[in-house]
């Protein structure tokens, strides 16, 4: 990973973008790392799309309501709460139903 000074990166732009589509560059100020900067290809492969991209408009309200429709049918005691061994099970189940092209 290369290692480049806020000052140098500044500076030296060009070559500090150049840098980062090769690898992941380490921002210093006073020889103590204070960022990082990396591609754009390397940054879809991360979570940062979920907090820098844009969501479809009405995303968040979509969410909300199907949040919330699933607490009050778990509140109402319609639906349970499961596990996280038997919840990854039964989405091992509906995806297998689901490439096989049948529904779960």
């Amino acid at each position: 990973m290369k290692v480049m000074s806020a000052r140098d990166a500044k500076n030296r732009f060009g070559e500090f973008l150049d840098a980062a589509r090769r690898e992941p560059v380490v921002v210093t100020r006073n020889d103590r790392p204070v960022g990082i900067m990396i591609s754009i290809e390397d940054a879809a492969d991360t979570l940062l799309p979920e907090f820098l991209l844009d969501k479809d408009p009405g995303y968040d309200g979509w969410l909300f309501d199907k949040v919330s429709a699933t607490l009050a049918r778990v509140n109402s005691g319609e639906a349970r709460v499961h596990g996280h061994d038997d919840a990854m099970a039964q989405l091992r189940e509906r995806l297998r139903a689901r490439t096989s092209g049948k529904t779960a």
